[in-house]
């Protein structure tokens, strides 16, 4: 994988604002590159301080961390704008220089059956859209960009929690084809009622998300019968600005009315060693990013909802409402 971090863009961004000191965060897979970006930086005149926060996307950009260290910009690498915050911010995409040729005439046998494809991409992948979609459409495909919808940045673009813009097309399709790792494709697919189709272009792998999404809703169904017999339970609250979802407070009355001892805890981030701690609480609702609960059903000892996992487990919605509306 070759990256291309737009030295040239961010050294002309920052000529133009002129800031004193910046504090950078990078995306996960791209920390390894702190030195040599820093290096770009700090050669002119610019005191460069970065992030040892995990980053698993735009809606954690370091608001708090910036304030509190009192630096000019917030440099953020490796995703796209996803909410407005009261504080400079100067966005960083990245891209990946790849030949996806070979990846694409592989997946072609796994579109067959489809006349028409919803296209939608991982940021690093912007700069090649029109490509991948003039190579389907030359393979007799009718190709249709994911809407601009939500947080989405771009026609086309799709992040981890935000899947309106695939909706808003789903009825002109057949299935969706996913340009980007398996964390975008999973999201998707738990959205939609149409074949999701990841192109994985980091393990030269192009496959079905069907059987993965048949595994994770019996995780999900599992986990809401355990709530159900939890009369200990807490809501999770993160503190990023982006990682804001639900009103706690709604939720806690909802809780206590449908017979739960509920609390409700503040965290940076969820991790299993934090929730640990609370030893008496036997389940848990998470208004952070819903992935956290989908994801990683296996990391967590006790079930952790998402909130509409939650209303359903309370009764005050349906199973399968929740899934013609997709779980996150």
């Amino acid at each position: 994988m070759t990256l291309d971090f737009e030295k040239e863009k961010l050294i002309s961004e920052l000529n133009e604002r002129k800031p004193k000191k910046v504090l950078v965060q990078l995306a996960e897979g791209i920390k390894r590159d702190a030195s040599e970006i820093s290096n770009w930086i700090e050669s002119l005149g610019i005191e460069c301080i970065f992030s040892g926060e995990t980053c698993w996307g735009a809606c954690s950009v370091a608001v708090q961390e910036a304030q509190a260290l009192g630096v000019d910009l917030l440099v953020h690498f490796g995703h796209a704008q996803f909410i407005e915050v009261d504080f400079p911010i100067l966005y960083m995409e990245v891209q990946d220089i790849l030949d996806l040729n070979p990846i694409l005439n592989k997946s072609l046998p796994h579109l067959e059956q489809y006349k028409s494809i919803g296209l939608s991409y991982s940021i690093q992948h912007r700069h090649d859209i029109e490509n991948v979609k003039k190579f389907y459409e030359d393979n007799g495909k009718k190709v249709t960009l994911s809407q601009k919808a939500g947080t989405n940045a771009y026609e086309g673009h799709i992040t981890g929690c935000e899947y309106r813009g695939l909706k808003a097309i789903q009825d002109q399709v057949d299935a969706f084809v996913i340009i980007g790792n398996q964390f975008h494709s999973m999201g998707a697919t738990l959205a939609l009622t149409k074949p999701v189709i990841l192109i994985d272009v980091y393990n030269d792998d192009v496959r079905s998300m069907a059987g993965l999404k048949e595994k994770i809703l019996k995780q999900r169904l599992f986990s809401i019968e355990k709530f159900k017999a939890a009369k200990n339970v807490a809501i999770i609250v993160e503190i990023k600005p982006g990682q804001k979802f639900g009103n706690p407070k709604k939720l806690l009355e909802k809780l206590r009315n449908a017979g739960k001892n509920a609390i409700v805890i503040t965290m940076s981030e969820l991790t299993p060693d934090k929730i640990m701690n609370f030893y008496h609480i036997d389940a848990f609702v998470e208004l952070a990013c819903p992935r956290i609960a989908l994801d990683d059903f296996a990391k967590y000892p006790k079930p952790i909802l998402t909130m509409l996992e939650a209303m359903v487990a309370i009764g005050e919605r349906s199973w399968d409402d929740v899934l013609e509306q997709g779980i996150v």
